[in-house]
């Protein structure tokens, strides 16, 4: 691993023992197999195999990757009540994070990830670049691109989210990864992915 690289598996690891209280084994997601995400409703069916990480950024989420979360990092968001935060509090009293509220429209879900990313992740420097409408498991929702670059890193990171308010609840899928190369190797598997979310029966 070049030094680059390094750099940026120092700044990931911190960030993974930030927004969790321990790191659990990682699991194997198989491909062609309907599976539940971030402990909801939400089910998808991946193209090809995917690593589910034991360390998860939030209750209600979870992280898989391909190569490893410092190259490609695909997060679920499910089912995102009133009053919760994305993250884990890393300090409520000084730095709590903002909160989800269903009375938010959709537009301000960009915001939303923008402010947590800022807190939790301890960076100033995040944009978002994009926002348009789309679908996400049948229901109206919003697509956005971001740019940010991580505390310790010098390596830019670009990110596509799809996020949907369904049943007052918040549903968000995000990818992220370095711009150079696997932002764009990896973006189409992302959006087959967001193609294959469905939310089981009595969900919505």
């Amino acid at each position: 691993m070049n030094m680059a690289g390094r750099v940026i598996a120092s700044a990931t690891t911190a960030i993974l023992l930030a927004v969790a209280p321990a790191i659990a084994s990682n699991t194997l997601v198989k491909q062609g197999v309907a599976v539940s995400v971030a402990r909801s409703a939400l089910t998808v069916m991946p193209d090809r195999e995917w690593n589910r990480m034991g360390a998860r950024p939030g209750r209600r989420s979870e992280t898989w990757t391909l190569d490893g979360a410092i190259l490609n990092d695909l997060t679920f968001y499910g089912a995102i009540e009133t009053g919760k935060t994305l993250f884990r509090e890393v300090d409520r009293k000084h730095r709590p994070l903002p909160r989800y509220s269903s009375r938010m429209l959709l537009t301000d879900i960009p915001m939303l990830l923008e402010n947590s990313y800022r807190i939790a992740l301890g960076t100033s420097l995040m944009t978002i670049d994009t926002v348009q409408p789309t679908l996400l498991a049948g229901s109206k929702a919003v697509r956005f691109t971001y740019t940010c670059t991580r505390p310790g890193e010098d390596v830019e990171r670009r990110g596509e989210a799809v996020a949907a308010i369904i049943g007052r609840k918040l549903f968000m899928m995000s990818y992220e990864a370095p711009a150079i190369f696997y932002f764009d190797r990896d973006l189409a598997a992302f959006r087959r992915l967001v193609a294959t979310a469905r939310l089981t029966e009595g969900a919505r």
